[in-house]
């Protein structure tokens, strides 16, 4: 029997709605089958907590007196973007610090507003009639400001690539440390809790979706960018390779700095970690086969990250179980494999939007709009100028 997103909020606002974790619903759907765990079961929670460098926050700082036009802006002696109205600007999570490098970046900026740290703020400017004052010298607390959102063109990754090294050196990568002769691999997913994992057709998720977002309660605001919904599936629906991201909004002022963390990555930069969580509504049979799956049944590849190139080459096909057991097998050689993400954080969150949902502090949002599932993704090509 199908459900829809209204019955399924009347039944959250009565207090009657159930409400489980991507990984309590395994075992719900393996005692009851498919069927009858569709009926019995409202809304599915997943979660993930890891590096997601393509995010950042949109910052007003309000006008001084005398009023000045920012154009060069630096918060904690990290950069932020100047070319927006006066006091307007974007703080990119991965902009590093011109005193400590990458150690500080845009993401602790962030984090350190989210915890209601204070903040230097230092901005220059030509000077208007308008806007007088060249420069200003000043600290800042998230309270100060008049706006304060995080916006992160590109998180949650749906089935992302593991990581290796087949050189005879160690390099550094966005992926961790790849120790050299192929010692070592890396990951960055939470498997079978993860959202995208979970509803990989976007039935559910798409432009407006409500989630649980740096310990706030967030919106999909658009597809991400490298939206790649074209990518090879096996034959239940499932990513094989990279897939699709999304776009993501929400108030820095109600977030936790718990779930929103900046991280640096020897010799690579900075990123940030970030929580996320989606509600998927059980809307009928299919929904609960997908929000069924298992590490078993998902899988990624390892891709050689030696090889400076575009087209990295695959070592092998892994499932997230095998990744998930501490090792894996290639050539007879057992190789140690290690998570970027967090697999307990992404446990935490998943529980905690699970407990919003049962006592009537979270509901769900029908998305406005549903992503596109053959957008494809394009590399950049280096050309002359055109005469």
């Amino acid at each position: 029997m199908a459900k829809s997103y209204a019955q399924i909020n009347e039944k959250i606002k009565n207090g009657d709605a159930v409400v489980v974790t991507a990984e309590e619903v395994i075992e719900i759907v393996a005692k009851r089958g498919i069927k009858e765990a569709a009926e019995y079961v409202d809304v599915v929670t997943t979660a993930t907590f890891g590096p997601m460098c393509s995010s950042g926050a949109f910052l007003n700082f309000g006008h001084s007196d005398p009023p000045i036009r920012m154009s060069q802006i630096m918060l904690n002696n990290v950069e932020a973007y100047g070319g927006l109205a006066a006091v307007d600007t974007y703080l990119g999570a991965t902009q590093p610090s011109t005193d400590q490098g990458i150690d500080y970046g845009g993401a602790h900026v962030i984090e350190d507003l989210i915890a209601g740290k204070s903040v230097h703020l230092v901005a220059k400017s030509q000077g208007t009639d308008c806007y007088p004052r060249t420069e200003i010298d000043t600290w800042v607390d998230i309270n100060d400001l008049n706006e304060a959102y995080l916006y992160n063109p590109r998180n949650v990754y749906q089935n992302y690539n593991a990581a290796i090294n087949t050189s005879a050196k160690r390099i550094f990568t966005y992926m961790g440390i790849l120790k050299p002769n192929m010692g070592n691999v890396t990951y960055s997913t939470s498997g079978q809790l993860s959202p995208l994992l979970n509803d990989p057709l976007l039935r559910t998720i798409g432009m407006g979706t409500r989630i649980f977002f740096g310990g706030a309660q967030g919106y999909v605001s658009w597809m991400g960018t490298q939206f790649n919904t074209a990518c090879s599936r096996d034959e239940n629906g499932f990513p094989l390779t990279p897939g699709a991201t999304l776009a993501l909004i929400g108030n820095m002022k109600e977030m936790d700095s718990r779930y929103i963390r900046g991280a640096a990555y020897e010799k690579y930069g900075t990123s940030m970690f970030v929580g996320v969580g989606i509600p998927i509504p059980i809307l009928d049979e299919e929904m609960m086969k997908f929000v069924s799956v298992t590490n078993k049944d998902l899988t990624t590849n390892i891709i050689d990250y030696s090889v400076q190139g575009k087209s990295r080459p695959t070592i092998k096909n892994v499932s997230y179980e095998e990744l998930r057991s501490g090792s894996v097998d290639i050539s007879g050689k057992k190789i140690k494999t290690s998570p970027m993400s967090s697999l307990k954080m992404a446990r935490e969150i998943a529980g905690e939007l699970k407990n919003w949902i049962q006592k009537q502090q979270f509901y769900l949002q029908e998305p406005v709009t549903q992503f596109p599932m053959a957008n494809t993704v394009n590399g950049l090509e280096i050309r002359k100028a055109e005469k």
